[in-house]
């Protein structure tokens, strides 16, 4: 996964205003005490920390791989 997908899951996924500020707050143990950007500045990759956040987020289970585009098969 690539940063920028990472972000645009976390827009699709928070809306873009709470996605910004749930990765600046969201500490996670998972990520060694660290926010997701915290994590992401320290190299640590995109997926875990996607990963991570659904986790501590409570997203379900099908919509951790991105939403889907209804105009493709």
């Amino acid at each position: 996964m690539r940063l920028s997908e990472f972000w645009s899951r976390m827009d699709d996924e928070f809306g873009s205003a709470y996605a910004s500020s749930l990765a600046r707050s969201q500490v996670m143990a998972e990520l060694g005490g660290r926010t997701a950007v915290e994590a992401l500045e320290a190299g640590e990759s995109p997926r875990t920390v996607w990963w991570a956040l659904c986790a501590a987020m409570d997203v379900p289970e099908e919509r951790r791989h991105g939403r889907r585009d209804p105009r493709r098969p």
